[in-house]
């Protein structure tokens, strides 16, 4: 199944060796995630680094050990998506649209334990905990 990871799961996962980054390493899911992620991880790469005490080195080789299991979607294919995905997520929270965008394009859910995500009912949204009963259900 293709499943859509919020950023908050992935910077969860870069900062603790525990059971989100577990479930990111042996989920057996095609996790997915727009792009544009990857760059909000290297805007939040100080306060990971702060947090975990890793070096320049250490955050390089924690982001690219994680991001080996999953996949990055380009822009262009989520592009025809992102007006549908601003009417469904736009008056929620705009920074959430590329999620939203990338969910449609491969109508899949999206995992984010973040709670204005459900504040929508157009695209399904996993918790942690659901996510964990799929890996072992």
């Amino acid at each position: 199944m293709n499943i859509v990871i919020d950023t908050n799961i992935l910077i969860s996962a870069m900062i603790k060796e525990g059971f989100i980054r577990y479930l990111i390493t042996h989920s057996g899911h095609n996790l997915l995630i727009p792009e544009f992620e990857v760059k909000e991880i290297f805007n939040h790469k100080e306060e990971i680094k702060e947090k975990t005490g890793f070096n320049e080195k250490d955050f390089g080789i924690t982001l690219l050990r994680i991001l080996r299991y999953i996949q990055i979607i380009p822009a262009y294919l989520t592009i025809p998506y992102c007006n549908e995905a601003k009417e469904i997520i736009g008056q929620i929270d705009c920074d959430d649209i590329p999620f939203i965008a990338t969910a449609l394009a491969f109508n899949c859910p999206i995992w984010s334990d973040d709670k204005h995500f459900k504040l929508q009912n157009k695209i399904k949204i996993l918790t942690t905990k659901e996510i964990m009963d799929l890996k072992w259900n």
